[in-house]
């Protein structure tokens, strides 16, 4: 029972992404400053999209004589190729945050991770291709890579697909400037606190 609503919850999200990115919208910028990360495999999932329509025309044809089934067949590869574009427009749609008190870390519909500013212990500009799952680790790649490397001087909770809470003390992620977020990281974590003022 809890898989099952963990799947509709994601697939929710995956229509939900959909509207936003045909209406040109993000989810929860707010006044917060986003940083992409689709731009590195948005050919990959075009691609992907593309052979599940083409796979869609070929089964149209094989199964011409039999309409039951085509329309079963149909039916699934339809939602299929619905699903794989809401995992682009998911990405697009739920970028990476960045507000004066907490950086906020996505990954398509089902990783959203805010991070609070003062427990990053480090920021590192760190290009890495192989990830290996570790306990306390979360990776979020994108085409298997990741740019930016966040230690966290504290653990900070995190709930997987399926509900499971890890404490995560180092995540890595992918940023299409890893550069800029990198630097705007550092520049947010040093801000100074604002002045209380002179007493009343």
């Amino acid at each position: 029972m809890r898989i099952a609503r963990a799947l509709v919850r994601h697939e929710l999200r995956l229509f939900a992404s959909l509207s936003l990115w045909v209406t040109r919208r993000t989810h929860g910028t707010g006044d917060g400053r986003p940083f992409g990360y689709a731009r590195g495999q948005g050919a990959m999932m075009w691609g992907f999209a593309f052979v599940c329509v083409v796979e869609t025309a070929g089964m149209a044809v094989l199964l011409r004589g039999w309409p039951a089934v085509h329309a079963v067949v149909l039916v699934l590869d339809v939602y299929t190729v619905l699903m794989v574009v809401g995992m682009h427009a998911a990405c697009v749609t739920r970028p990476h945050i960045l507000d004066s008190t907490h950086v906020r870390v996505r990954n398509r519909a089902h990783v959203d991770l805010r991070i609070p500013l003062a427990d990053i212990a480090a920021v590192r500009r760190e290009l890495r291709t192989t990830h290996e799952r570790a306990e306390g680790e979360l990776n979020l790649a994108v085409g298997a890579q990741t740019d930016v490397t966040l230690e966290l001087a504290a653990p900070v909770p995190h709930f997987t697909f399926l509900g499971r809470e890890r404490h995560i003390r180092l995540v890595r992620l992918h940023a299409d400037d890893p550069d800029e977020l990198a630097r705007a990281l550092t520049r947010a974590r040093t801000v100074p606190s604002p002045s209380p003022g002179r007493p009343g």
